[in-house]
């Protein structure tokens, strides 16, 4: 019981409830965003209204996202202060300044503009209406910018000093820029036009199937399978550089990633396995020989670092990152099938002839979601038990006076609100879709 009251698991299981909800909904809005600003810009060029439905039609949806990324944006925040107030303290000097440039730089660009873009369609001239799709998309992006420096400093602090209980900022550059911040953000930009495409694939292959403003949908389906056709092999290469980059500054969170027990050569890449923390081995292997040598050092007798190499109790949960690995990398697989399978439908002219294709990309919308949350568990809990990695560990980082009891009420409540929230949320976002562009 008193383990199950532990104020520090607590803590980060509503911390990471709270950010698994908030990060699927700036993913998406930076890919719709970035979508939109296409369709006004070919709109603007060729006056074709159809360009201008799925415009107006995936606005909507999100101004939906956006407003709800926001809200629990807002919220995740404040348990800097409730669960993690030491740790807020300390890094006050670092990251007061960073999420307040992200306000003040990308929230009200955003926010300015999106009005326009609702509201401004003949109300405004067309260069104008264009401009405000294409600095709303920029807001997005700003604002991942600053948040994905801020998390990437967490994964891989420079720039700082650590004296008497505070991070103090010698160089700034060198803290934005920290070493992870170029993989991290290149590899979120990619995840979001991923999920963008996908979610636009597959609602526009569903309108194909329904019949229903078909001359929109298969543009706005054409346009996203070239978009997937190049960006899911992209992104796997940029998944390998980010790999790497980890492997350099956070060796125990790739050992966990490939359930490598021991420091050692020739380490096979696990397709199965089922790790056991507490004898530090895994059971039912079953593998491909030297391929995680292979992949991470480029030579098959390669050396990769094991879990043996840290201690124990600074060792994160491998069954976690071991298994949310797998199921971002097998979603990261099915993405590039998809795009050649759309090649292939292409090539032979029968993309716009509904069929189990179109069924497979409706199938496909939530896939990006999930690789998306299953990459945010791979990046967080392989951190453990750092929060600020090498520096500052979760038990330094709690809030001194909160208890287990507040916690787990606290926990509760956000699990009550949201559930009841994002239900409503996501029910306005499908019935917005099932209006369509004919609205």
């Amino acid at each position: 019981m008193e383990q199950l009251l532990d104020p520090i698991l607590l803590s980060r299981i509503q911390f990471a409830f709270v950010v698994s909800f908030h990060a699927i909904f700036p993913v998406f809005s930076i890919g719709i965003a970035s979508f939109v600003a296409l369709l006004e810009a070919l709109y603007y060029r060729t006056g074709d209204d159809a360009y201008a439905r799925l415009s107006a039609f995936w606005t909507k949806v999100f101004a939906i996202a956006f407003g709800m990324g926001v809200v629990s944006g807002i919220v995740m925040s404040f348990q800097f202060g409730t669960n993690w107030s030491n740790f807020a303290y300390a890094t006050a000097n670092f990251l007061g300044p960073v999420l307040s440039y992200e306000v003040v730089t990308a929230f009200f660009l955003e926010a300015a503009f999106l009005g326009v873009l609702l509201f401004g369609r003949d109300k405004v001239p067309a260069g104008l209406h264009f401009f405000s799709a294409c600095m709303v998309a920029l807001g997005t992006f700003i604002s991942s910018f600053w948040i994905l420096a801020a998390n990437s400093w967490m994964h891989t602090p420079a720039g700082v000093e650590f004296v008497n209980g505070m991070f103090h900022v010698t160089d700034w550059s060198a803290a934005i820029f920290n070493p992870s911040f170029p993989y991290r953000f290149a590899h979120m930009g990619l995840a979001s036009f991923l999920t963008g495409a996908f979610v636009v694939g597959g609602v526009s292959a569903l309108m194909l199937i329904r019949g229903r403003d078909t001359l929109a949908h298969r543009k706005a389906l054409s346009m996203c399978l070239w978009l997937i056709l190049f960006i899911a092999p992209a992104q796997v290469v940029m998944g390998d550089f980010h790999g790497l980059n980890t492997l350099e500054y956070q060796p125990t969170k790739v050992a966990a990633m490939e359930g490598n027990w021991e420091t050692q050569s020739n380490v096979p890449l696990l397709l199965f396995a089922i790790p056991d923390q507490e004898n530090q081995t895994n059971h039912f292997e079953l593998g491909i020989p030297n391929l995680a040598s292979i992949i991470l050092k480029h030579d098959a007798s390669g050396v990769v670092p094991g879990l043996d190499a840290t201690p124990r109790e600074e060792q994160p949960n491998v069954f976690g990152v071991f298994w949310s690995f797998r199921v971002m990398v097998g979603i990261g697989m099915l993405m590039v099938l998809a795009g050649v399978i759309g090649l292939i439908y292409r090539v032979r002219g029968k993309l716009n002839d509904p069929g189990p294709f179109h069924w497979f990309l409706v199938s496909m919308i939530p896939t990006p979601f999930i690789a998306v949350v299953a990459g945010w568990f791979v990046t967080e809990i392989g951190r453990s038990p750092w929060l600020v990695y090498g520096m500052m560990k979760y038990s330094e980082a709690i809030t001194p006076s909160l208890t287990g009891s507040l916690a787990l009420t606290s926990l509760i409540g956000f699990g009550l609100v949201y559930l009841i929230v994002y239900a409503s949320g996501l029910t306005y976002i499908i019935k917005t879709i099932q209006k369509g562009t004919e609205e």
